[in-house]
């Protein structure tokens, strides 16, 4: 697989081609965005357990979100039985499944990692005898955070095209981490600029729900207001993963 080199805009334009896609068919997106955001809020009533049932679902949610988006793309209505006919191939599950375990053990190295370095300070604030000063831990959790955050940037460069490259072309799951690594690497200016651009989005919708707080509405009316504009959000952001894919390894062909 040959990933294409694109220009510094093209993260901008993949998410005008998410939002194009959701426009193409928002309720289906809408839909799909509401279920993702409850299965994330249901994985932590299970402490833990539910965070790593999440991280192993990932790649197999993702390659359904891409699926679809290829669907919507064509033309094709999404109706509520394709939502997991990409998985319906035992083979592409099971590999979709050893994916997600892969996934779940780098992050877990990956936070051992960023966490070794400053586990004394961390033990220290525990340790003191008492009730934890919340405000103690919190600072001392910033650098271990902070650590994981730049771990993290590289995991995700592995694994995010890997669902699309086993799921549609049956790549290894080692060739396709490498593949992967490579067009985010390829790609990283572009990169740069989509998850700028995103962090700049959910900001702005943050800040207009305190703007209206502070304008005089209720807080509870406010997040009536909000809840849906997050997941319209939400979706747009799913969507964009299928053009960030496509206009990668399509354009090199």
């Amino acid at each position: 697989m040959q990933a294409a080199i694109l220009p510094f805009n093209a993260g901008w334009y993949w998410i005008q081609e998410g939002y194009r896609i959701c426009m193409r068919q928002p309720l289906a997106m809408f839909f799909w965005s509401m279920t993702l955001g409850l299965l994330i809020t249901f994985s932590y009533l299970i402490p833990l357990f539910g965070q790593m049932a999440l991280i192993i679902a990932t790649p197999s949610f993702t390659f359904m979100t891409l699926a679809a988006c290829q669907r919507i793309d064509a033309g094709e209505p999404m109706q509520l039985g394709m939502w997991t006919q990409p998985l319906r191939v035992p083979e592409t599950r099971k590999r979709l499944l050893l994916l997600g375990l892969a996934y779940l053990a780098c992050c877990f190295v990956g936070g051992v990692i960023a966490t070794l370095p400053f586990l004394d300070n961390l033990t220290a604030v525990l340790e003191v005898p008492g009730d934890v000063d919340e405000i103690a831990l919190l600072r001392a959790m910033q650098a271990p955070m902070l650590a994981f955050g730049i771990l993290y940037v590289l995991i995700s460069m592995f694994f995010w095209h890997a669902p699309a490259l086993i799921g549609w072309h049956g790549v290894p799951m080692g060739q396709a981490l490498f593949f992967s690594m490579v067009a985010c690497w390829r790609n990283k200016w572009a990169f740069l600029l989509y998850g700028l651009s995103w962090g700049a989005i959910f900001v702005a919708v943050q800040f207009a729900g305190s703007l209206l707080v502070m304008l005089g509405l209720s807080a509870t009316f406010v997040q009536l207001l909000m809840t849906p504009l997050n997941i319209a959000v939400a979706a747009v952001l799913y969507a964009s993963f299928y053009p960030a894919y496509v206009s990668v390894f399509r354009s090199s062909r």
